[in-house]
């Protein structure tokens, strides 16, 4: 599909999950780049922006390779979810997200050095909960660690109980939308 290696700029065991799904072979080299928070943005430019900025971090130390950069951001109304403080936040997150449709929008940024190339994207899934008594949020969270999810969810974790019905990508829900990352690599294959 491609020529360089390719690495993947993110800790996230969940994204590296999806990629060796995908039968790509990786590399994992976590990014240390600083996320940003900026109410001026949109969650898509939001996102978009966070994942450049992890992918050049680890591009600029491996200038021969594919970096991809990752960034997911849960939005309900335009207010950003991102990962909750405590499970007092998180069960206030899943008690705003009860019964209504929100937004999952990943950024994705391609970088090669070398090459003087780079692609950066966005994509967005909507997934509607379910109605949920605080009873069955205690619950979901009593089965999950929500500390690390944005939105204090994960679709893959018991997602069964809480989530009614998504509209667009899975793996975008679960942290990279796959079908457009293999799409995107498929342009890179004369690297």
């Amino acid at each position: 599909m491609y020529l360089r290696p390719l690495i993947l700029a993110s800790a996230s065991p969940r994204r590296a999950e999806l990629l060796r799904q995908s039968g790509l072979d990786f590399q994992v080299v976590p990014s240390d780049g600083a996320e940003i928070f900026d109410e001026q943005l949109s969650p898509w430019e939001l996102c978009q922006l966070n994942a450049h900025r992890k992918a050049r971090v680890i591009a600029k130390k491996h200038p021969d390779a594919l970096v991809l950069g990752a960034d997911t951001l849960v939005f309900l109304d335009n207010e950003i979810m991102g990962k909750p403080a405590d499970l007092a936040d998180a069960k206030r997150m899943l008690a705003r997200l009860q019964g209504r449709t929100h937004q999952v929008v990943t950024g994705v940024s391609l970088i090669h050095l070398r090459a003087h190339r780079e692609s950066t994207f966005a994509a967005s899934t909507d997934v509607t909960f379910h109605p949920l008594t605080a009873g069955q949020i205690d619950h979901y969270l009593s089965r999950i660690n929500p500390l690390d999810k944005a939105g204090a969810y994960a679709i893959q974790e018991h997602g069964d109980l809480i989530v009614s019905e998504i509209s667009g990508s899975f793996s975008n829900v679960v942290g990279l939308p796959v079908e457009r990352v293999e799409e995107e690599l498929k342009s890179w294959s004369t690297l």
